[in-house]
């Protein structure tokens, strides 16, 4: 029949250790079929598996021939990213008789400014690292500009790489 374990964690030797008892009496020869599930948390740093041994003892006749298997289970972080994103103003019209001065430094000279932001939200479950967002943004159209980027900003510990262009005529 089935029966549920009762398993008991513990350290032993600086080792997480789980104890279960499978229940006595047990007669010679029997064989048994045990699957387990196991729950474990902190494996951001543990890289690409876990392992697992894995030991069966006897109580009434302790062998020193009890013999361990190593399991090895790979490690799969998932999460979900999400990326948000708005314009400041959100609409933006220039009148037909506006032209860009060219060689100013004076930033109203290149035309309305627009502030696009964007977050990139972990939904989770598991933590990330390491994450590559590339944004391109058409800056000309028809050979002329379209945008003129002027600065590139970030927060919450990210790493930006300036794109080609950036600022050009330093506005």
């Amino acid at each position: 029949g089935q029966e549920k374990l009762s398993c008991n964690p513990r350290k032993e030797n600086g080792s997480h250790v789980v104890l279960c008892e499978l229940g006595n009496p047990m007669k010679a020869g029997a064989r048994i079929t045990v699957d387990m599930e196991l729950s474990v948390s902190g494996l951001e740093d543990m890289g690409d598996a876990i392992t697992f041994q894995l030991q069966l003892q006897s109580k009434n006749s302790p062998s020193p021939t009890n013999a361990s298997v190593t399991v090895t289970v790979p490690v799969e972080a998932q999460a979900a990213m999400e990326l948000r994103g708005n314009s400041l103003p959100a609409t933006t019209v220039l009148p037909v008789s506006w032209h860009r001065v060219e060689g100013s430094r004076r930033l109203e000279d290149h035309g309305v400014k627009v502030e696009h932001v964007y977050q990139l939200h972990n939904k989770g479950p598991s933590t990330i690292s390491g994450v590559t967002l590339h944004l391109v943004v058409p800056n000309q159209l028809g050979g002329r500009i379209l945008l003129y980027l002027l600065e590139l900003g970030t927060e919450g510990g990210m790493n930006c790489a300036d794109p080609p262009g950036l600022n050009a005529e330093q506005v």
